[in-house]
């Protein structure tokens, strides 16, 4: 089997995407057992001498004031990561478990953490062959760390605890000795190392971002397509207009909308004679709103990007002069304003298309279409019923988009006493982008629908193979029947980035962020 060579703290974002969207096997670049082995070795020696080293030879948060001996340290570290398995909530998607493994691969490897090699190579068996732990969703506030889904991860790591494997739920000890594997015993702060760090924030965090830009490729398709149907004016979209304003996602949304809109033989219909002088915001700022959510999600991207490289447990091991120093790199700030970030395009990306689908509907604005796109109107409904529909997602997305970052409660006795709410601001957004998908499901039902209207005058080239596409799987509207299922279907076109493909190369902007050149195991 062929496995992707990984860098630890040089894994870039569409290496993050493919372990995300495919169960790929990786491989820790080797070069950095050197560096790992010198900080268990530190570690090792630190044991054995009188002075106090948090989480090494003290308890823990309130607790480490108090001493342990040198034979409790193993107990200390199983204590650790049993007493802190109290996660609770729906499970955690299996892609989003394999995408926190390697992330925590890549912290673990760049030799900061005080683990053992063998660790390590444990922790990527698993991964590569598909045991999986079960991680609950709920229960961490984003510092010190995600200290109650990584302990779950970690227990099965011991042979505590349930995983999945090979499409059953089994005990964790089991799905070891099948695969040939043993649990581990933890040594000094290893279970510490294994539990400390923002691993589970960071991977949901990433998992919405990729998510979202996808939603955002395929909303400027329909927003496209939207503004076909309502027989909108392209002059908004026009190179010099943006260029004036400066920002690259408001000049790579008005690029999009060019290219997708060119050949349109229905934009040709209406550029002599049109009464209307402007077009709603809905459909004239659409580069100045979908833009700014994707110079938005771009910096989201800069900061998970570089927080996904990064080492955020503690104490934190320093080879180089071979201190062990206590600091703060567990707390999830930056993922949880990043987190915040996202769920604002989001909300945003929404609240637009539901503007379009409504103007679709709307006789008033549809510039000559049936009332509510329906064929026979009274006698049918036609989409006004899933124009309700498209309300209520962008309703509770603006409501889910209230930033969690500014809200902090102390725990530990007081010890931790500001933390960052980012595990629960990024799980959020998988329930966002969920509604997302099926608003721009909506509207290219309702812009396809409106587009055929317009026949025999047709679309562009790149928009026609859109429509296509989404009759491929759902039937125009003809009658009033049963649509749920088929909003389902067209969500999917949405959520697998069918549409994106439909549409050729280059026609939609990249996410585009890449890590410095750095050749050297350790940044």
């Amino acid at each position: 089997m062929i496995r992707t060579p990984i860098i630890p703290g040089r894994v870039p974002l569409h290496l993050l995407e493919s372990v995300y969207r495919s169960a790929r096997s990786v491989r820790l670049d080797r070069h950095c057992r050197t560096v790992v082995d010198a900080a268990a070795g530190i570690v090792s020696a630190a044991v054995r001498k009188d002075t106090a080293i948090y989480g090494i030879n003290t308890g823990f948060g309130k607790l480490s004031s108090t001493r342990i001996a040198p034979g409790q340290t193993v107990q200390l570290q199983r204590n650790l990561v049993l007493s802190h398995c109290c996660g609770v909530g729906p499970d955690l998607p299996d892609e989003i478990v394999r995408l926190i493994m390697l992330v925590k691969l890549s912290s673990l490897g760049q030799g900061a953490s005080g683990v053992r090699w063998e660790l390590i190579e444990l922790m990527q068996a698993m991964l590569n062959n598909g045991i999986l732990p079960v991680i609950p969703a709920k229960g961490s506030v984003g510092a010190s760390g995600d200290l109650a889904p990584l302990a779950h991860l970690t227990a099965a790591m011991i042979g505590e605890g349930p995983v999945r494997f090979q499409g059953r739920v089994l005990d964790a000890a089991d799905a070891l000795r099948q695969n040939n594997l043993e649990p581990w015993v933890l040594g000094p702060k290893e279970g510490l190392a294994m539990i400390n760090g923002t691993q589970v924030s960071t991977a949901l965090a990433l998992a919405a971002l990729f998510d979202t830009w996808r939603s955002c490729q395929t909303a400027l398709i329909a927003g496209a397509l939207s503004s076909d149907a309502l027989m909108a004016s392209t002059v908004p979209f026009q190179g010099e207009i943006h260029r004036l304003r400066k920002h690259r996602g408001q000049m790579d949304a008005a690029r999009s909308l060019r290219s997708l809109l060119e050949g349109s033989a229905i934009r040709d219909s209406h550029r002599e004679g049109d009464e209307r002088v402007q077009n709603p915001y809905c459909i004239r700022c659409q580069p100045q709103v979908m833009g700014a959510c994707m110079d938005q999600l771009r910096q989201v991207a800069a900061t998970l990007e570089i927080e996904a490289n990064s080492v955020t447990d503690n104490p934190l091991v320093m080879v180089e002069t071979g201190r062990i120093m206590s600091g703060g790199n567990f707390h999830a700030e930056p993922v949880a304003f990043a987190a915040d970030q996202n769920a604002l395009a989001i909300a945003e990306m929404g609240a637009i298309a539901e503007r379009r689908i409504a103007t679709l509907v709307d006789p008033a604005l549809n510039h000559g279409l049936p009332p509510f796109l329906s064929p026979d109107p009274g006698l049918s409904s036609g989409f006004m019923g899933v124009e309700i529909t498209a309300a209520a997602l962008m309703s509770e997305n603006k409501h889910k988009a209230a930033p969690c970052s500014v809200d902090s409660t102390p725990t530990s006795a007081n010890q931790e006493d500001h933390v960052s709410m980012a595990c629960h601001g990024a799980w959020r957004l998988m329930e966002m982008n969920q509604n997302l998908a099926h608003l721009i499901a909506i509207e290219l039902l309702a812009a396809t629908q409106g587009a055929e209207f317009r026949r025999p005058v047709k679309t562009s080239a790149a928009l026609q193979r859109v429509m296509d596409r989404v009759r491929e799987v759902v039937d125009r509207l003809d009658h009033d029947r049963y649509i749920g299922g088929e909003i389902a279907r067209a969500t999917d076109l949405v959520r697998t980035g069918a549409l994106v493909t439909a549409v050729g190369d280059g026609m939609v902007p990249a996410l585009h962020h890449h890590l410095p050149e750095n050749p050297d195991c350790r940044p």
